[in-house]
């Protein structure tokens, strides 16, 4: 039957197959059933139901008969069965076609899928009895393709699929026909031209399970008890052995996690709260889970599936870094069973740990005392239990004292220097890394570190690499004392720089330099006497890793905290320093991609404990421009990079960048979030107090855009307080220039400068509730008062506002002694004194004292505002005479101007 010119006879006939008349009716059911057995039928049946223009009624008798004849039609054996042309058309024709809008015209598709991957299944199992390959291979193809897009549509394609009996019956199907292909392992041997697929069948299995289970995990209850009775029989007792296979191994685990954490089959603390399906599920749930099963398991994963392999063993013995590498987390170890079964032991006891503890204590007690070093199986089960007690280190905070086992056991086991012991030592000092945090008495810290120096010297690479961790895990606890380390710093750095010297791999070094770091990073200063070694060879291992981008990283990270643990004595890095800071910054530079973070964190680290500006410190902000245009999330450190430059010697800085900075900030604001105008005028704001004469004209094209700003009145309140304080710095510090920009603004919006200024100070005095900063509102004051004194008659309409916002300020920043009843400006700094500092603040950065210069000239740290205020009045009591600064007075509101009388009492 040719498809193009029978479509519209068969079309014709099934909307005449529709009709309710018999005499139409009839003849046209004659003609289908003559058609059933004609080549090319189901093609043109296919076809006429993928076109979702035509009649539904249509449509879906087309899908009947299709549905019928594909039943009957499509096995080899069968009487006119299909050819394998027509097949192949129609398995496309359906593929392609996945988009029916019409729900019951998509189950019929879903019923065709079910039956053509029941067909190829069987037809698989019959030909693995007949050992014949090549049919074996196409029929397992086809299972295999028929199950992936019968995976799709239970998963996607229903929203309740739990009502749909064809969906529930496959998915209950789908554990019979695991059983089935399991067997079948069995007689097809690991190098079979079959295996891999084989394989890749039984897991895909698995994934219609998981993936059923995470998209609608009350569908599934009904499987819960089915899905718990196979995954735990193949893994955890006999019935696996021989057939399982560890991808296989890590999914049936996997779906054991998935039910025991599934927050659907949780009961809320109020049982009433929870729905009719929650407590289903957790009934079943905690039918399966008894004591038995529990013990089962707890005691198959840790003494079965934590047991180092032999081929672990020997990679150990031949390649200590790489079996490191792998069981901290490397690329293999992800994918691998080990990971998987300690995330399901680690859920399974959180889950159940009220029944599981004793059973884990039992085993603990039973590994008492030292094992003897030729009884290799012991030695392993106790590395395996110590293993999961460091698991479950917090869910045995209550069970365990730890602090005496490590006393009484732990510490004796540590000493033990046998060769055949170092599982024990490895695993020991890695179980002290799991509890550091959980339960380890502070004053045992230099017994704990007298350990960690002698483990550091071990004969074995994978112990000191395992203790190298644990001290990392300890530095940075919280409960972390320098002083109880300080006894200790010299010969564990020096030990840890010998293992960072010594190990090979790119990865072992990252981690030797991340704990070096660490150490660094705790003990700040502490660590100068020490660190000439390491300033030494850090060059030698930036130039070896130059095609380890990572390792750089890691490289940076320490440079980072070598530089804030030596402060001003950095400079001495910087031959070495300033050339890495460049590269890593340098957008031009394809290593920037992996460095750009950790490089602009050591640049900013570099200019903050820098003691003066060299002139390569100063070359390498030729980086900067094309860093700003990224418009990156690195940009707030770029604007503190910024800072630091003006804080460091403004002069010479702004000299020879500003020109450049003005362009790149007028870029940044065309297309910038809220945060980051801010950031931009925090910018400004800094220039000004660094340079108050010629900042202003430097970074003059920015401020005609804030002065509109304000007289907009502008809506986010973040910003109109930034506007407010780059012209209250001009307004203050520079009157020459803010008259200039008063002028031309005025030109430019059409208005008198007076009748500017005027609105100007009404917006100010309007929003001043936007400035929450009380340095900020104090600037406030000082500005809007440094207009006085003025005959100026706007500036006199305004005088109500501007001791409105003075008193505001007064409020902020004026503390009162109790003693002499007297007010004090709080704000005001005299002079410049050194912090005095406990044990563990960390001391002023270069930076910091410079700031802290800096604010002692400026106006809000130096000037009274409380003798502003009272020198400011008087000058205009001067120029207007009593009777009429009397009168505006008078303007001012009468509880006002009793608070302001408060405040100047002694004036």
């Amino acid at each position: 039957m040719d498809l193009n010119s029978a479509s519209g006879v068969v079309l014709q006939v099934l909307t005449q197959a529709t009709s309710q008349n018999t005499a139409v009716l009839k003849p046209a059911e004659e003609q289908l059933k003559q058609w059933e057995t004609q080549p090319g039928f189901y093609s043109v049946l296919l076809n006429i139901v993928t076109n979702h223009t035509l009649d539904v009624n249509v449509r879906w008798l087309a899908v009947l008969y299709f549905k019928n004849g594909i039943d009957r039609y499509w096995r080899r054996v069968a009487p006119h069965a299909l050819s394998e042309e027509e097949k192949s058309t129609l398995r496309a024709g359906l593929i392609a076609n996945f988009n029916e809008p019409v729900n019951q015209l998509a189950s019929g598709i879903y019923s065709f899928t079910c039956s053509l991957w029941n067909h190829h299944t069987d037809t698989f199992l019959q030909q693995v009895c007949c050992r014949d390959e090549t049919a074996m291979s196409n029929s397992l193809e086809r299972t295999l393709l028929s199950l992936k897009v019968l995976r799709k549509f239970t998963v996607h394609g229903f929203v309740e699929p739990h009502r749909n009996i064809e969906v529930m019956g496959f998915l209950h199907a789908v554990f019979e026909r695991l059983k089935q292909f399991l067997e079948c392992s069995r007689s097809i041997e690991a190098d079979h031209v079959c295996r891999d697929r084989l394989e890749k069948t039984i897991i895909l299995f698995t994934k219609v399970l998981l993936d059923f289970l995470d998209q609608h995990p009350f569908s599934f209850t009904s499987l819960i008890q089915r899905s718990l009775e196979f995954a735990v029989s193949y893994v955890f007792t006999e019935a696996g052995e021989g057939v399982v296979f560890e991808r296989f191994i890590v999914q049936c685990m996997n779906l054991i996690k998935m039910i025991v954490k599934n927050y659907a089959y949780k009961p809320s603390k109020n049982v009433e709260d929870s729905s009719p399906e929650t407590l289903e599920a957790h009934k079943i749930k905690a039918s399966f889970f008894t004591y038995p099963t529990l013990t089962e398991i707890c005691r198959r994963l840790v003494t079965q599936y934590f047991l180092l392999t032999k081929e672990e063993l020997t990679m150990w013995e031949e390649d200590p870094e790489g079996f490191t590498v792998e069981e901290t987390g490397g690329d293999s170890w992800k994918y691998s069973i080990r990971p998987c079964t300690e995330v399901l032991f680690i859920d399974i006891f959180h889950e159940y740990n009220q029944t599981l503890t004793p059973v884990l204590l039992e085993m603990v007690h039973s590994l008492q005392g030292p094992t003897n070093v030729d009884d290799t199986q012991t030695l392993l089960i106790k590395d395996a239990v110590y293993n999961a007690v460091g698991l479950a280190a917090y869910e045995l905070f209550d069970s365990v004292d730890f602090d005496q086992w490590f006393k009484n056991q732990l510490l004796a086991e540590l000493q033990v220097t046998h060769s055949r012991y170092k599982p024990i030592r490895r695993r020991v000092v890695w179980l002290i890394g799991q509890w550091i945090s959980v339960k380890f008495k502070s004053d045992l810290r230099p017994m704990l570190y007298e350990a960690i120096r002698n483990l550091l010297q071990d004969q074995d690479l994978v112990v000191r690499i395992e203790t190298a961790t644990t001290l990392k895990l300890t530095v940075d606890d919280f409960e972390f004392r320098t002083d109880q380390f300080l006894p200790y710093l010299e010969s564990m750095f020096t030990l840890l720089f010998q293992l960072l010297q010594e190990v090979r791999e790119c990865d072992t070094k990252m981690h030797v330099l991340h704990v070096l770091s660490c150490v660094i990073e705790r003990v700040n200063m502490q660590i100068r006497p020490y660190v000439g070694c390491l300033v030494q060879y850090l060059p030698l291992l930036w130039k070896q890793s130059e095609e380890h981008n990572m390792l750089r990283c890691a490289i940076l990270t320490t440079l980072i905290h070598l530089v804030q643990g030596l402060g001003a004595d950095s400079k001495n890095l910087y031959p070495f320093l300033l050339p890495v800071i460049q590269l890593s910054t340098d957008v031009s530079q394809p290593p920037h991609v992996y460095l750009l973070e950790d490089g602009l964190e050591l640049w900013l680290v570099t200019l903050e404990n820098s003691p003066c500006l060299t002139s390569e410190l100063l070359r390498i902000f030729q980086n900067m421009s094309a860093l700003l245009e990224l418009s990156s999330e690195n940009l707030r450190t770029c604007f503190k990079i910024i800072n630091g430059y003006l804080f460091l010697s403004p002069s010479e800085f702004l000299q020879v960048y500003a020109a450049d900075l003005c362009k790149s900030f007028c870029e940044i604001l065309k297309d910038i979030t809220t945060e980051g105008q801010v950031q931009v005028l925090k910018v400004v704001e800094n220039v000004l107090k660094v340079n108050p004469v010629s900042g202003p004209e430097m970074f003059q094209p920015l401020l005609p855009s804030v002065f509109r700003g304000i007289i907009s009145g502008e809506r986010y309140p973040v910003v109109m307080s930034t506007y407010l304080g780059v012209i209250g710095r001009i307004l203050l510090q520079n009157k020459s220039f803010f008259s200039l920009l008063m002028n031309q603004m005025a030109c430019e919006i059409g208005q008198k400068p007076d009748q500017l200024l005027g609105h100007m100070i009404e917006m100010w005095v309007d929003r001043m509730d936007n400035i929450t900063q009380p340095e900020r509102r104090k600037l406030s004051a000082l500005a809007l008062l440094s207009l006085l004194p003025s005959d100026n008659n706007i500036i006199q309409d305004k005088f109500c506002g501007i001791i409105n916002i003075s008193v505001e300020g007064l409020h902020d920043v004026m503390t009162e002694d109790t003693e002499t009843r007297t007010f004090k400006d709080c704000m005001l700094l005299s002079t410049f004194e050194e912090p005095k500092l406990t044990e563990e603040e960390e001391p002023p950065t270069e930076q910091d004292k410079r700031k802290k210069l800096l604010a002692l000239k400026d106006p809000v740290h130096s000037v009274s505002l409380q003798q502003f205020v009272y020198e400011k009045l008087k000058a205009q009591q001067e120029l207007l005479g009593e009777q009429g600064f009397q009168a505006l007075m008078e303007t001012v509101d009468t509880e006002i101007v009793t608070q302001l009388q408060d405040f100047l009492q002694g004036f």
